[in-house]
């Protein structure tokens, strides 16, 4: 190593994605390794996703993370399996201009700073962990000059967090359950990049930011040691689901993408049922997606063909994906019937992400949403202030990518410190 002081700084954007075949259960709880293969969509960076800087120096004494501000343990078995495994194929670093040399044995005295940002709720069924473990290990792997590819990334991730493999692409992405005891065969591959089904336009609800009462890896444990049904979906109903899927998301084929879309989302909360204990990621505002759901189906069966499918995640934040720009204006009208803000609130900060579908939607200020008219399919329309808190709209997007722009890192380039 070089002899001054230095600090060799690396900034990454990772997306959040969310699974339309759900991965639910491990086979190994250390290795993270899933029952049963999995597939997801990459949400739009641009409206979802985690910042990361990462940062190395001879001056620094210790591993070090700030999480959304906040400093937290890297000491956790996690944390330290992504390290560990990122730092075993670091390679030779030199930047002459910064006075940098870092040997590839160097790597393993070094220690890192770590700042992240997510710019969305964490720990509230939003893939929050997905987004953050792939951005450490993506942010880690340029600072160290991994040769690895994102699918071999996707393998170390997945020891961080399960659907953090997912996050190592854009568009739909797959999750190959594997079968090798060391997990070796346990990573992600894009089954198709955004650009392929880039009509399509995601709305989520977002009815609770806080965090779940039963984390998902507790309630995964429980539901694999007591579930009868997680047991017959792994062995008998996903495998099945996983080809249809593929088939579907290939042909751009709305009709039946909604129907297993939708039909996955129900079994999986339907195995949270069946767990013992039995877990209610839904309970507390049961209400407020049944009557998303109720709304969805109504309007999809009164049209004849799937307009939009709806999925919920470990969280009860409802994810509504309409097959087109069209449906997804007359979605955002329909929830903003049923769903309006309180009169006092700022349109602005109801709905987030792409705004232009308000636009679209002829709808600019509060007036516009309180003079909406109910949706024709369901009768008695009733209008709940206050049951959702925003919405996110956005789209299928890209992976993870390197961000040069030197303000927009999380760290002090001279101190390695939060800024």
């Amino acid at each position: 190593m070089a002899e001054k002081t230095w600090v060799r700084m690396v900034t990454a954007q990772t997306p959040t994605n969310i699974a339309v075949i759900k991965y639910w259960g491990k086979r190994d709880e250390t290795l993270i390794l899933p029952v049963n293969d999995s597939i997801s969509v990459t949400l739009d960076p641009a409206h979802l996703c985690t910042i990361t800087t990462v940062a190395v120096s001879p001056s620094f004494d210790q591993d070090r993370m700030w999480l959304n501000g906040k400093e937290i343990s890297l000491s956790g078995g996690r944390y330290q399996n992504c390290l560990r495994e990122i730092r075993a194929r670091a390679c030779e670093v030199e930047d002459k201009e910064k006075g940098i040399k870092i040997a590839k044995n160097d790597w393993e005295k070094l220690h890192v700073r770590v700042a992240s940002y997510n710019n969305f709720p964490t720990a509230a069924g939003l893939a929050s962990s997905a987004a953050g473990f792939a951005c450490l290990v993506f942010a880690l792997a340029k600072l160290m000059k991994a040769k690895e590819d994102n699918s071999e990334l996707s393998a170390i991730a997945r020891q961080g967090s399960g659907s953090a493999c997912r996050s190592l692409f854009g568009g739909f992405v797959k999750w190959i359950m594997g079968k090798a005891e060391d997990g070796s065969d346990s990573l992600a591959v894009q089954l198709v990049d955004e650009k392929h089904w880039d009509e399509l336009v995601i709305i989520i609800a977002v009815v609770s930011s806080r965090q779940k009462e039963t984390s998902s890896t507790t309630g995964m444990r429980d539901s694999v040691e007591t579930s009868l049904l997680l047991q017959h979906r792994a062995k008998e109903v996903v495998p099945k689901r996983i080809k249809q899927m593929e088939e579907a998301i290939k042909n751009r084929d709305f009709g039946s993408f909604a129907q297993l879309t939708c039909a996955d989302s129900n079994q999986f909360h339907a195995v949270c049922l069946d767990t013992c204990p039995p877990i209610f990621y839904m309970n507390d505002t049961s209400h407020r997606q049944v009557k998303i759901i109720s709304c969805v189906e109504k309007w999809n069966c009164s049209e004849g063909t799937p307009q939009v499918a709806y999925t919920f995640d470990a969280g009860p934040n409802a994810v509504l994906i309409a097959h087109n720009r069209k449906a997804a204006t007359q979605l955002i009208q329909k929830l903003l019937f049923c769903f309006p803000p309180s009169s006092d609130a700022d349109l602005n900060c109801y709905v987030i992400g792409d705004k232009s579908i308000l636009k679209d939607a002829g709808i600019e200020d509060i007036k516009d949403v309180e003079a909406l008219p109910p949706p024709p399919e369901i009768k008695d329309a009733q209008r709940s202030k206050g049951d959702v808190s925003y919405f996110i709209c956005t789209k299928p997007g890209r992976g993870p990518d390197l961000l040069s722009d030197e303000s927009l890192a999380l760290l002090h380039p001279e101190t390695g410190l939060p800024k």
